[in-house]
């Protein structure tokens, strides 16, 4: 099936963000339409991010917004701005997040590592990071699981 598609094709992004696109079948007819169509271009596109810019839809207080449904608003002091971040503990792997397993070895000692989650066996899995007692990262490390 041939292809719609001109053979060039470039694409312009102006400041407010719009994306206009010239094709042509040949490099002579491109530097045609760009010499007789650049001004109309540059016209078209100022016209009409300025009537979108003109349609945005308006942004209303809280207040406003109560006015217009006829009812108020209150506050239960339950909704925070401030972003929850969670700190992020353990390793990746081309696998996916390792698990984070703390446990006791045969002979006695406590262990805490990472492990990956490709099936044991997996020609590709990779090895084990375990963590070295005494650092930072023994005193803060969380398990996912407990052996």
């Amino acid at each position: 099936m041939a292809s719609t598609e001109a053979p060039i094709s470039i694409t312009v992004k102006t400041t407010a963000g719009s994306l206009v696109t010239v094709r042509a079948e040949h490099g002579d007819e491109l530097d045609q339409l760009v010499a007789t169509a650049l001004e109309a271009i540059k016209a078209a596109v100022t016209e009409l991010e300025s009537a979108i810019k003109a349609t945005a839809p308006a942004v209303m207080a809280p207040a406003q917004v109560a006015a217009a449904l006829s009812t108020s608003i209150v506050d239960t002091g339950g909704w925070s701005s401030a972003p929850v971040v969670q700190p992020f503990s353990g390793k990746n792997c081309p696998h996916g997040k390792m698990t984070a397993i703390q446990g006791t070895g045969k002979d006695g000692s406590t262990y805490r590592g990472y492990f990956c989650p490709a099936q044991k066996g997996a020609i590709d899995k990779c090895r084990n990071a375990y963590v070295k007692v005494g650092t930072p990262d023994w005193n803060t490390f969380v398990a996912d699981q407990v052996k």
